[in-house]
């Protein structure tokens, strides 16, 4: 079977459509550029298509690799008979092939395999036969210096058995249907840990159908179970599960039945339920991982792709009481212009002569605010002293999130930035830009750094990585990259690039001026042809001479475009520019062997709108005046909040308290709700009524359901 054929039914995409774009991942394509500039060969699969399709493609490689491996092992023992090498060579499924090797694994010393040390493997033969009408006095034959009693025989006997009963396929896959449908997951306290683990008091006595448990709470009791706290439980109803293999093994005489019911029973309780609990207890784990994984990286996606405010010089102020609020001046590309500290709850005067006097110094279009500590008050004395532009005009104030700042202001990127600035500037710096452009700055930061994930610690890292960067490649290419101002920490996500291009592009700006044309790029060191292919056209330059140069068109296309310029007498520019000449096209008079009509579709919609970011416009944002603190809030309240965080359970609300307070799923709309993202986005302006204000816990509910 080729991994077309294996993999299309899987994942409900055509067997043609899955080769050509396993195709395309063997030639070094990335899902982004497949997606953008491939819809012919892939019948226009978007993003998800293709990302399940190479995730099937990666799983299918490694059970052929690991296929490989388990018939060289079963080879080099002598054992690897035409019969079960074609049993091998016909399985896709991992876990069949583990099963089927399970009886070849070198193991290490098991009751079973002393057990035939001492030459009783010929006895338990007999008996699981079921035609052995005595076995007890078939087990006086087998009595040597080693084994001593008919029960010690016998007992010898049913240990071999056992394993074989473990390794059994069927018995493996019986076991594995009784925890698929009775399994319940169980939590315990630990002996005297009920004060230490208070926290987890709601698993203290707890159980729940494993095919049920939320993500979320599998997770939670997951971690009570690493910090020691709790003892778990995955258990079928253990009547059905034996009773399945009573059917299959317990046969034959009386006699032989008997020590087959034994046999059974000490196979299920000693390998077969440890050992499947184990494979359950880790898919279970996997599953919530992924869920937790699909929750964080559409966050991660939301915030990414959060309104940027654009190229405009910002004033940011990273709040404080006691040290003081920290300001910076940056230009409309982000430098620092400038940078000092203003006391405004000591020396308001002062501090606002000195916001006056960069405003006005440095044509200061928008204030960036940081919304930690301080950060109401700092927004309210802003209002206070109505700085005003150059134009005399009220300048835009803007709440941003801190989250992450910190990080970054600490961070080996920060340092190589700013090198001469302490963490205090560095940190306002990070909260301008963010205004000026979320994707830009937030890719300079570890994403379980930014603070919208769920259990982000306590799952595999490896997947989580994986699924992150997936998300912040395809918002950086979807978005596209000016290639004059990007840093090498956003242009390392273009598609094809990678930290090492990225850094060389830099470079070669740094030593040769700004890029005028994307040809350019074949200069850099180290970035050849294909590279060049699967990056070009997410990288924009404003004012090239060639304007496709700052569009989402491929360079591979441009001869095309030229050619439908010249058959209107006109010029690529022109083109761009006029409606009216682009209404004269016929996409279908230009397909070729090598460009598509979906192709010369996009190609017109470019042409159209070029360089287009899909972001929407920031809008400003601001709270209730009256509400400064959790005191302050009481239940009825209606109030003005911005979401913060989503999860399999509801969404965080910042309404200004400094404490973000949970509209639980079931209070988001008059109806039923399955996932709270049917209903929010992250950063999305909301009202919302206080439901419950719990002070002691820290906690406040609020609600939709106005």
């Amino acid at each position: 079977m080729t991994a077309s054929q294996f993999i299309a039914p899987i994942v409900g995409i055509s067997e043609r459509q899955t080769q050509n774009t396993i195709t395309l991942f063997d030639e070094g394509a990335t899902v982004p550029f497949i997606a953008r500039y491939r819809k012919e060969m892939t019948g226009q699969l978007d993003e998800v298509q293709i990302l399940a399709i190479k995730e099937q493609y990666q799983k299918f490689q490694e059970v052929e690799k690991r296929r490989e491996a388990i018939l060289k092992s079963i080879n080099e023992q002598g054992k690897l008979t035409p019969e079960l090498r074609k049993k091998l060579e016909s399985t896709y499924v991992l876990q069949t092939l583990e099963d089927i090797y399970l009886p070849y694994k070198p193991k290490r010393k098991t009751r079973a395999t002393m057990a035939i040390e001492k030459g009783l493997e010929p006895l338990a033969q007999l008996i699981f036969s079921g035609k052995e009408a005595n076995p007890e006095r078939k087990a006086e034959q087998f009595l040597n210096e080693q084994v001593g009693t008919i029960e010690e025989a016998l007992q010898g006997a049913r240990d071999i058995m056992a394993e074989w009963v473990s390794e059994n396929v069927d018995a493996r896959n019986k076991t594995r249907f009784a925890f698929e449908r009775t399994a319940l997951i169980s939590s315990k306290v630990k002996k005297n840990k009920q004060e230490e683990g208070a926290k987890y008091r709601d698993y203290f006595d707890f159980s729940e159908p494993l095919n049920k448990i939320p993500s979320h709470r599998l997770l939670a009791i997951r971690r009570g179970e690493e910090e020691g706290f709790l003892s778990i439980d995955i258990s079928p109803d253990e009547d059905m599960a034996v009773e399945f293999l009573d059917r299959v093994f317990i046969k034959g005489l009386p006699a032989c039945k008997e020590q087959l019911e034994q046999t059974v029973s000490d196979a299920y309780k000693r390998l077969l339920k440890p050992s499947i609990e184990n494979e359950f207890s880790n898919i279970s784990k996997e599953k919530a991982d992924r869920y937790a994984i699909q929750v964080f990286t559409e966050n991660l996606r939301q915030l990414l792709l959060a309104s940027p405010l654009g190229q405009k010089r910002v004033l940011a102020i990273d709040p404080g009481f006691r040290t003081g609020c920290k300001v910076v001046c940056l230009d409309s590309q982000g430098n620092l212009l400038a940078d000092t500290v203003i006391y405004p709850f000591d020396k308001s005067i002062d501090a606002e002569a000195s916001i006056k006097n960069l405003v006005q110094k440095h044509r200061i279009e928008a204030i960036a605010i940081g919304n930690g500590t301080a950060g109401r008050e700092t927004e309210d004395f802003i209002k206070k002293i109505k700085p005003e532009g150059s134009s005399s005009t009220a300048i835009e104030m803007f709440m941003v999130s801190e989250q992450g700042a910190s990080i970054y202001s600490a961070s080996d990127v920060a340092r190589e930035e700013f090198p001469d600035k302490d963490v205090t500037v560095r940190g306002a710096v990070s909260i301008g830009r963010r205004l000026m452009d979320p994707l830009a700055e937030l890719v300079k930061i570890d994403p379980k750094s930014i603070g919208v994930g769920q259990y982000q610690h306590d799952i595999n890292q490896t997947m989580l990585k994986t699924a992150l960067d997936t998300v912040v490649e395809s918002c950086v290419n979807s978005v596209g990259v000016n290639i004059n101002t990007a840093s090498k920490h956003l242009l390392q996500y273009v598609s094809g690039l990678g930290p090492s291009l990225a850094k060389n592009i830099v470079e070669y700006r740094a030593q040769n001026g700004d890029f005028k044309s994307r040809q350019q790029l074949m200069k850099v060191p180290r970035l050849g042809g294909k590279a060049f292919e699967q990056a070009a056209g997410f990288l924009r330059i404003e004012n090239a001479p060639n304007p496709l140069d700052n569009s989402a068109v491929h360079p591979e296309s441009y001869p095309v475009v030229e050619k439908m310029a010249k058959d209107l007498n006109t010029n690529v520019a022109e083109l761009m520019k006029k409606p009216e000449l682009r209404r004269q096209i016929t996409p279908q008079k230009y397909v070729s062997e090598t460009t598509g009509l979906l192709t010369l579709q996009d190609i017109l919609k470019e042409l159209e709108k070029p360089s287009r970011d899909p972001r929407e416009r920031i809008t400003a944002f601001e709270f209730d005046s009256r509400i400064r603190k959790p005191e302050d809030l009481h239940e009825g309240m209606i109030l003005p909040g911005i979401v913060t965080n989503i999860t399999a359970f509801g969404a965080f609300v910042d309404i200004g308290v400094k404490q973000d307070g949970l509209v639980h799923v079931s209070q988001m709309a008059n109806r039923f709700i399955k996932d709270p993202n049917e209903v929010v986005k992250l950063q999305q302006h909301v009202t919302v009524k206080v439901v419950e204000v719990d002070l002691a816990r820290k906690r406040i509910a609020l609600s939709m359901k106005i």
